[in-house]
């Protein structure tokens, strides 16, 4: 079996996931282990493992965690409730919500404050979309797909808005947005959309390389919603596409009288793991690998107040990029 590999461009690690995992680190090296972290900082086992070697526990609830301790708000963010039982607990708070989610957290806040009733778009029981709805005692509903428009019952349509998910599939959170206007035609949107760059950047290259591939690999684990978007960019356009945590999961049969291979990985995915799945396809038979040209991303968040150093720079990649 010969084939050829074609890797995405941008792919793995954005700026915010980046910011969270040097908050943790930052966190443990300054005031020592254990650093608590409320959920999973970014959705990916390979990440949150690492981080639990050097010191960090992760729990569910604030109630888990020794009162006058610290800790770290996962990068998807909280809701207000969580900030005032963090407060009313005595705990030391590192916020490492992403700055763009924190963004859609204002706008909700400012929708409210202009009397109008919020639509949030987004999946259910994500910790985003938690986090978002939490900034508002009620006046928010959530839709997932095109069919819950047509069922949605709200008390003012003329007073209405919206807001999304960061990580949303670009392509099925405007189709909602599309229906939305079409049953709510004085609904009023964010000045800019909430889907995040990294996530628009990484779907983008994935639609221009699916023509040209004959199966696509998403390195990403099953709870990332933006690895899995990945995988239903490429599913969509009739490419056959499978999701892995770590090069081990690959499967030969795959790749049976498959010549081009496509490669990206999540917002959420170091990598590393990227390198691991290269080595694995070369050892099945990958000859050539090329990385395909794409934006370059150049925005870096800093670190929250209290913490002192520098959210680390990407590690180098290879081949040419352009933007």
């Amino acid at each position: 079996m010969t084939m050829d590999v074609l890797l995405a461009n941008p792919r793995g690690f954005c700026a915010g996931v980046d910011r969270a995992i040097a908050i943790v680190e930052q966190a443990i090296a300054q005031y020592g282990a254990p650093i608590y972290v409320r959920h999973e900082v970014v959705h990916n086992r390979f990440v949150v493992d690492d981080l639990k070697r050097k010191g960090a526990v992760f729990v569910d609830e604030l109630a888990e965690i020794p009162r006058g301790a610290t800790v770290v708000f996962s990068a998807h963010g909280v809701s207000k409730a969580v900030r005032v039982d963090a407060d009313a607990r005595g705990l030391r708070v590192f916020d490492a919500t992403c700055p763009l989610v924190t963004k859609v957290h204002v706008e909700i806040a400012k929708m409210h404050e202009q009397g109008r009733e919020v639509v949030m778009i987004g999946h259910a029981g994500h910790p985003e979309v938690e986090g978002t709805m939490g900034q508002l005692d009620g006046g928010v509903y959530l839709v997932e797909s095109v069919g819950d428009v047509a069922r949605l019952a709200v008390r003012d349509p003329a007073h209405l808005s919206y807001v999304t998910q960061t990580t949303l599939s670009v392509d099925d959170a405007a189709a909602v947005v599309t229906a939305l206007k079409a049953r709510f035609p004085d609904i009023a949107g964010p000045r800019r959309d909430d889907i995040c760059y990294a996530t628009q950047n990484r779907q983008d290259a994935v639609k221009l390389f699916a023509p040209s591939v004959d199966v696509v690999i998403v390195v990403g684990s099953p709870n990332s919603s933006n690895s899995n978007r990945l995988r239903e960019v490429a599913t969509q356009r009739g490419v056959p596409s499978y999701m892995v945590d770590r090069a081990e999961e690959l499967k030969v049969e795959w790749f049976a009288g498959k010549r081009r291979v496509g490669v990206t990985a999540g917002a959420s995915a170091p990598e590393v793991l990227v390198r691991e799945v290269i080595e694995t396809l070369r050892r099945m038979g990958a000859r050539n690998v090329t990385e395909v040209d794409g934006v370059i991303e150049k925005i870096v968040f800093p670190l929250p107040r209290g913490l002192v150093g520098q959210v680390a720079a990407k590690a180098p990649e290879v081949g040419p990029r352009t933007g």
